[in-house]
C-alpha cells in the first residue's frame, strides 16, 4: 500500500457497530470489486467495494467479508476470505497479502483462502435465517450491463440457499459511514494536505497558453509523490468558457491571457477522498470584472458554510445557499429584482447562473453515502460548493472547501488551500 497503515481498531469498532444493527441470526457476506480488464493483457487499476474496505481495510480483489454475530463458535463470527499466496503468485504477483498481514490490517483473527469460501459458508447457512448482501448501491450509482462480483454473489446465494430471508448491507452502511470516526477524519485531512500541495504547484505553473492538461499533469505529478492511491475523481482543468460546462474534464484546450481557470479536483489517500474547487486567473492578476465574481462566490461560500451545522435538514440548507446566491447575482447585475418578483417557482431567476446542489457527503466515495432526507449530524464530513457561471461572458467560478460538522458548526478542513484574491496573486508571482 502506498498510504500509511490504517489502526485496525476503526475496522474492528466499524464491525461491531454494524453487527449491532443486523437482524439476530443473521449472516452478512460482502465481496470485493473485479479488478476490471483495459486491453490485451492489461486492467485498469484496482478500487475496492467501500463497504467490505469499511469493515475489514482489506484494500485487494478476490476478497470476502463474512460476519455472523450469532455464531456459536467465537472465532466465526468474522471471517475473511483471500486469494491464496502460494510460490507460483509469489513469482509472478509478488504482493498478496499474507494470512497474517490481513489480520494486522483488519483485526479478524480467522483468515481463509476463497476456495473455502462456499464449504464454510453452507456451515452457517444451515444455522442462519437472514443474510446480508452488498450491490454498490448509491444514489449515483453509474448502472452498466457488465456483471459485478456482488451480482454473482447475490445470484449464487439466491441459487444455493432460495428459502432464506434476505436484507441489503447498504441500509446499515449508509446510516453508518456519514458520521466520520476520528481515523477517518485524519486520512480525509491527509488527502486535503496533498491537495494543497497539488494547488501550490499549480499556482506556480500557470501562465498563459499552457494546456489545461499540463496543469493536470502537475496535479498528478503531485499525488503520486505524496502516496496517494488516485485522483478522486479526474479533475476538472476548466479555462475560460470551459468552466460553464458543470462536468467538463476533456481538459485539452489552451488556458488563454485574461481568463480564469477553474480546477475542481480531489486525492484518494486511504480511499479516503478529498473534493475541493478553486479558480485562478491565467495571468496571475483578476480582472476587475473576474474579482467581482469571485468575491461573490466567496461570500457565499463563507456565509454557506455556517449552515451546515447539526439538525439542519439539507433541504434547508440549499434553499438558503440559493438566496446567497440570487442576492449576489442582483449586485452582478445579472439579474434583477423583478424577474424574481415574476419568476417561475419552479425555475427561478438565479438557475440561469446557478444550477446546482452545494453540499454532498464526502468520505470513502466523493458523493459519499447517506440520506439528504436525514438532518445533518455531528461528525458529518461535507463539501460547500456555491458557483456563478456566466457563458456569455467566458466566466465559470465556483469555489469549494470539505468542512468538517461539529457539535456548534463546522470546521473547514481545507482552509490551508489558498483561497482569498491577494494569497493567490502572490503565489502566483513567485518564481
Amino acid at each position: 500500500m502506498r498510504y500509511e497503515s490504517i489502526p485496525n481498531s476503526l475496522f474492528i469498532n466499524n464491525r461491531q457497530r454494524f453487527a449491532d444493527k443486523m437482524q439476530s441470526n443473521s449472516l452478512a457476506i460482502l465481496a470485493s470489486n473485479d479488478t476490471m480488464p483495459n486491453n490485451a493483457d492489461d486492467v485498469m487499476a484496482f478500487a475496492q467495494n467501500n463497504d467490505l474496505f469499511y469493515l475489514s481495510g482489506i484494500d485487494q480483489d478476490e476478497t470476502i467479508l463474512v460476519l455472523y454475530p450469532d455464531a456459536y463458535k467465537p472465532e466465526n463470527q468474522a471471517i475473511l476470505f483471500v486469494k491464496e499466496v502460494n510460490e507460483n503468485t509469489l513469482l509472478w504477483d509478488g504482493d498478496f497479502l499474507t494470512k497474517e498481514q490481513v489480520t494486522l490490517i483488519s483485526g479478524v483473527k480467522n483468515v481463509k483462502w476463497t476456495h473455502e469460501f462456499e464449504k464454510t459458508i453452507q456451515l452457517f447457512a444451515f444455522e442462519a435465517d437472514t443474510i446480508y448482501l452488498g450491490h454498490n448501491e448509491h444514489l449515483k450509482r453509474v448502472t452498466s450491463q457488465m456483471e459485478t462480483r456482488q451480482d454473482r454473489m447475490i445470484k449464487w446465494c439466491k441459487q444455493k440457499y432460495p428459502l432464506h430471508q434476505y436484507d441489503r448491507v447498504a441500509k446499515i452502511t449508509r446510516e453508518l459511514r456519514p458520521i466520520k470516526s476520528t481515523e477517518e477524519v485524519e486520512c480525509i485531512k491527509k488527502a486535503i494536505a496533498i491537495s494543497v500541495k497539488g494547488f501550490e504547484r499549480v499556482l506556480q505553473t500557470m501562465k498563459p497558453n499552457l494546456y489545461e492538461y499540463e496543469l493536470e499533469a502537475e496535479l498528478a505529478y503531485n499525488y503520486i509523490q505524496n502516496g496517494a492511491t488516485r485522483h478522486a475523481f479526474k479533475p476538472i482543468v476548466a479555462s475560460g468558457k470551459n468552466a460553464c460546462v458543470l462536468h467538463y474534464n476533456t481538459n485539452h484546450t489552451v488556458c488563454k491571457d485574461n481568463e480564469m481557470v477553474l480546477i475542481d479536483f480531489g486525492v484518494c489517500y486511504g480511499n479516503y477522498n478529498s473534493d475541493t474547487t478553486r479558480c485562478v486567473p491565467v495571468n496571475g492578476v483578476f480582472s476587475p470584472r473576474q474579482r467581482a465574481v469571485y468575491q461573490s462566490v466567496l461570500y457565499c461560500l463563507k456565509e454557506g458554510s455556517k449552515l451546515l451545522k447539526p439538525g439542519v435538514l439539507p433541504k434547508e440548507y440549499e434553499l438558503q445557499m440559493a438566496q446567497l446566491v440570487e442576492k449576489e447575482l442582483v449586485k452582478l447585475g445579472l439579474i434583477t429584482p423583478e424577474e424574481i418578483a415574476n419568476q417561475d417557482p419552479d425555475n427561478p431567476a438565479y438557475k440561469k447562473y446557478f444550477m446546482h446542489g452545494t453540499a454532498h457527503y464526502l468520505g470513502l466515495d466523493v458523493h459519499d453515502v447517506g440520506l439528504y432526507s436525514k438532518p445533518f449530524q455531528k461528525g458529518m464530513v461535507l463539501t460547500c460548493e456555491p458557483g456563478i457561471y456566466i457563458p456569455e461572458e467566458g466566466i465559470g467560478c465556483r469555489l469549494e472547501d470539505d468542512y468538517l460538522v461539529t457539535e456548534n458548526g463546522s470546521i473547514n478542513l481545507s482552509a490551508a488551500l489558498p483561497i482569498e484574491i491577494d494569497a493567490i496573486e502572490q503565489l502566483m508571482q513567485l518564481e
